[in-house]
């Protein structure tokens, strides 16, 4: 595990610098931080919506027109983020936060080549990313919105975001290793109040209804009117 864990934001980037260099622990630091958040986004929608069919149905029965939208936007944040972070360094003449910002700011060259192996690996395996966000996201293609014959979106599944994933881990990892003597674990992702927590409220939530229902179809008054008015 990386060693920033016991440390804040402040002491984590501090440290980076003073062992990686002003510039590229500075921008090392920022693409760890986006690279984080992208892994906690991955988790929750992994915990929602594929790990079990029973969760599935839970929110199915709650409020499935709801979880659905959360569903793609949830989908569309994390195609984003992994365009974003395998972006070029430039694009209209703006820098980016990328990952290909890394290797001009590293000066031994044999450590610069593998990373920038590293690299054109995480690049490939994100190309499906880039796409979708280009002709379906960012943008809507109108061959795409009127149904003409086009190029087939690239497939999107939960294996090839993974391996995207853990292609942006390895290029962290390895430079992390190198000048701090530590990696991530950015996979071992635990939100007290994530997905589910929210899981387990929405399934005490679904039982209260069934009760309710069948309070109601008895002739008697659920005792819950009052509270419920309040929400």
């Amino acid at each position: 595990m990386t060693s920033a864990i016991h440390r804040t934001a402040k002491e984590t980037k501090n440290q980076y610098a003073a062992q990686m260099g002003e510039d590229l622990g500075g921008v090392f630091y920022a693409i760890w931080q986006e690279a984080a958040r992208l892994h906690n986004g991955w988790h929750e929608y992994v915990q929602l919506f594929g790990t079990k069919p029973s969760r599935i149905a839970l929110m199915n029965d709650a409020a499935p027109q709801f979880f659905r939208m959360i569903q793609d936007e949830l989908l569309d944040m994390i195609i984003l983020r992994i365009a974003r972070l395998t972006d070029p360094p430039k694009s209209t003449g703006k820098s980016n936060l990328t990952i290909q910002q890394l290797p001009v700011r590293i000066n031994e060259e044999s450590f610069r080549h593998e990373v920038v192996t590293l690299i054109d690996a995480a690049v490939a395996a994100a190309r499906f990313c880039r796409d979708r966000r280009h002709r379906q996201i960012a943008h809507h293609a109108l061959d795409l919105s009127l149904g003409l014959p086009t190029q087939p979106m690239p497939d999107l599944t939960r294996e090839n975001i993974a391996a995207a994933i853990e292609g942006l881990s390895k290029v962290l990892n390895a430079v992390g290793f190198h000048y701090l003597n530590s990696t991530t674990e950015f996979g071992l992702v635990s939100n007290l109040g994530g997905a589910v927590a929210l899981i387990r409220v929405l399934d005490d939530g679904v039982q209260k209804k069934a009760e309710r229902m069948a309070c109601l179809q008895r002739g008697e008054v659920p005792n819950d009117g009052a509270r419920r008015q309040n929400l």
